[in-house]
């Protein structure tokens, strides 16, 4: 029985050297990388930044149909338009799980 899964342990080591390979040519990271409040802080305002963004462009995009302009069409600023109301909602979504996260460990005997 010991030489079975000797030989089975020598197959998995072989099988995750051969995964590791794939995962460096991939440039895919071979474990998790720690994340730091700061990393995640990052990512929110990166996350916020680009709601603002596609919010802004949407408003532009609405503005210039209003005025007139031939150069954007109707198309493109319901497209910004829809765009910016998902992403808002997500992140709307995304406010709620963390507020609701909050509360969960608030109410957690000490």
């Amino acid at each position: 029985m010991k030489i079975q899964n000797s030989a089975l342990f020598q197959e998995m080591q072989s099988m995750a050297l051969e995964a590791g390979r794939s995962n460096q040519a991939n440039n895919l990271p071979t474990q998790a990388q720690p994340t730091s409040s700061a990393q995640f802080g990052d990512l929110l305002s990166d996350a916020l930044n680009t709601v603002n963004g596609l919010q802004a462009d949407a408003k532009q995009k609405v503005t210039a149909v209003e005025m007139g302009d031939r150069n954007v069409s109707l198309a493109d600023a319901m497209i910004a338009s829809q765009k910016s109301s998902v992403a808002f909602e997500a992140t709307v979504q995304v406010r709620n799980k963390l507020v609701e996260a909050y509360k969960e460990i608030m109410n957690m005997p000490v």
